[in-house]
């Protein structure tokens, strides 16, 4: 993943030729990981439901309306970084919470209810995010590619469950060791696609570059501590950690399918620096999602 980073800072051009693979690998990435499930863990998790429907709530409506009263009490509507940090907080998560909570050594079932529930209940959430912030943009694209992505989570994860039921009941440690190296080149080669954005800022102007990046490396490290401090002793580790990550790793695409290029323009390095700590979770947050015992199953 580290890697994936490096050339796509490095090696702009291989972008163009990785772009229309993004979406087949989002699928390919998110089908390796349910596959890695026990289909039991999955299938039985409807007595959480309440739980995560209340967690999802907290994150995608609660979050975002605090950061709009922030934003509203020091006089920041409008600018770029509360902008940045409304789509953030109102997105769901991303489509690969569940193999980063899997890499930092935490099973993922928790963070692919917290996955789906979240995509399925966006409509719900981003409605009054979108009143009341309507520089948003058009809710009905958004509404779109929001029943578009559920649709392809739950036809990917149906697949996976099916295959894992049938064929893959008992896979022996080789094959769990090609899957995970699968998902891990998935990831590496996913971001070379999503880096441009940010080496041709830090060409054009250094100074804007490397504010985006510090910026969004302090808010998504910031607020996966602040979430895991506030969840460590009130949920199992694993739902601790997939809290925590998702808190800060949200799909932000989904709103910029909807919104105007003279919108987003002003945090497209935002876009582009956002990958960076997401795909540094597992190296630089390691230290803290390890504490304490850690339960094969929740």
């Amino acid at each position: 993943m580290l890697a994936g980073l490096i050339a796509g800072l490095l090696l702009p051009g291989l972008a163009q030729p990785m772009r229309p693979l993004l979406p087949p690998m989002v699928v390919l990435l998110l089908f390796v990981t349910v596959l890695r499930m026990q289909p039991e863990s999955i299938l039985g998790s409807i007595r959480h439901l309440p739980q995560v429907i209340a967690i999802v709530v907290a994150l995608q409506l609660a979050l975002p309306l605090l950061v709009l009263a922030g934003g509203a009490a020091g006089a920041w509507i409008g600018s770029p970084v509360l902008f940045a940090l409304l789509v953030m907080t109102a997105a769901p998560s991303i489509a690969g919470s569940p193999n980063l909570c899997r890499m930092m050594g935490h099973s993922p079932e928790f963070a692919l209810r917290l996955l789906v529930v979240g995509t399925a209940l966006l409509p719900l959430t981003m409605a009054p995010v979108f009143w009341l912030a309507p520089e948003l943009g058009s809710f009905s694209a958004v509404l779109w590619a929001a029943g578009k992505l559920l649709i392809t989570i739950s036809l990917a994860t149906a697949v996976a469950i099916t295959l894992r039921k049938t064929m893959l009941r008992t896979p022996s440690e080789d094959t769990e060791l090609s899957l995970e190296g699968l998902a891990n080149i998935t990831l590496a080669v996913f971001v070379v696609g999503l880096m441009p954005s940010v080496s041709e800022s830090l060409l054009m102007d250094t100074g804007q570059a490397l504010f985006w990046i510090v910026f969004v490396c302090v808010v998504n490290f910031g607020a996966q501590v602040v979430f895991f401090k506030l969840t460590q002793f009130r949920l199992p580790p694993a739902s601790a950690t997939a809290v925590s990550v998702i808190s800060a790793n949200r799909n932000i695409a989904l709103f910029f399918v909807a919104l105007p290029p003279d919108v987003t323009a002003p945090i497209m390095v935002f876009i582009g620096a956002y990958q960076i700590p997401m795909y540094l979770t597992p190296l630089v947050m390691r230290w803290l999602y390890q504490r304490g015992p850690k339960p094969t199953g929740q």
